[in-house]
């Protein structure tokens, strides 16, 4: 029998869709240059600046749509970056245990015992700041111990299951059992964990760029545009509003999936 789709999911994915549909346009074309300063100061919103202007005359909706494909393409890098080698990690820790077991999660301790946000701080100052690679790697190595700590757990669970000791019983390597009967029953935990760490990674990255070690001109960026929109609320409070909307969206498109799909899990155990 098909299950049907709960409410939270199907609402994430339509709310996600049309977000990332906007999104990839906005790599492709936007209404206006975004780095164009001959549109007028601070125009509000209208039929020409649907998103109005900003205090070089710079339309804000090619601003948003060009500032979004780069927290879009920054946080994908960074959670593939964490979930590649965190489910490597976890799956290693998990299944084999040992000394293996040890070594890594003692890393991994320490790694979380540190404070998530200084040691990307830290690492972007040393890589140096400004730059895309460099914030896509101290994010993409900050996440590494949530999902490996996911991973590990859930890779742990099912080696103990009926249809593992059949594989051991038929012959299987450790890798085979690992990639073929394993990995994918990790699923239903991986997919909740990613979009988790993708808000993580969209919030992180307009932080890091609201104060300046992010994403810098010319490049733009939903987090630097915040930045530059503190300082003119009086006179233009709409490019705060729809850079700020922008990301809350987005945040809560994926969220909503991520709950959707925990909600499915439960069930259907």
């Amino acid at each position: 029998m098909r299950r049907k789709m709960n409410s939270r999911l199907l609402t994430g994915l339509i709310i996600t869709g049309l977000m990332l549909a906007v999104i990839l346009l906005g790599t492709f074309w936007t209404p206006y240059v975004p780095t164009a300063m001959k549109y007028g100061k601070f125009s509000p919103p209208s039929a020409a600046h649907i998103f109005g202007t900003d205090n070089f005359g710079r339309d804000i909706f090619s601003r948003v749509l060009k500032g979004s494909g780069t927290t879009l393409a920054i946080a994908l890098s960074t959670v593939s970056i964490g979930a590649l080698a965190g489910t490597l990690i976890g799956a290693v820790t998990g299944y084999l245990g040992g000394a293996a077991d040890e070594i890594l999660m003692r890393l991994n301790d320490a790694l979380t015992a540190f404070p998530s946000f200084l040691l990307a701080l830290l690492i972007v100052s040393l890589v140096g700041p400004g730059k895309k690679y460099s914030v896509v790697l101290a994010l993409g190595l900050v996440f590494i111990p949530s999902f490996a700590r996911v991973m590990r757990a859930e890779f742990a669970t099912l080696r103990g299951r009926n249809f593992v000791t059949g594989a051991r019983l038929m012959g299987a390597s450790n890798g085979r059992i690992l990639l073929i009967h394993l990995l994918p029953n990790t699923v239903r935990v991986l997919l909740p964990a990613l979009t988790i760490g993708f808000n993580n990674a969209v919030l992180a990255e307009a932080s890091m760029s609201f104060l300046g070690i992010g994403v810098r001109p010319p490049d733009a960026s939903l987090g630097y545009m915040l930045s530059e929109a503190q300082g003119m609320l009086a006179k233009a409070p709409w490019y705060a509003l729809f850079t700020g909307l922008t990301i809350v969206l987005l945040v809560f498109g994926v969220g909503l999936i991520g709950e959707g799909l925990q909600m499915q899990d439960r069930e259907v155990a």
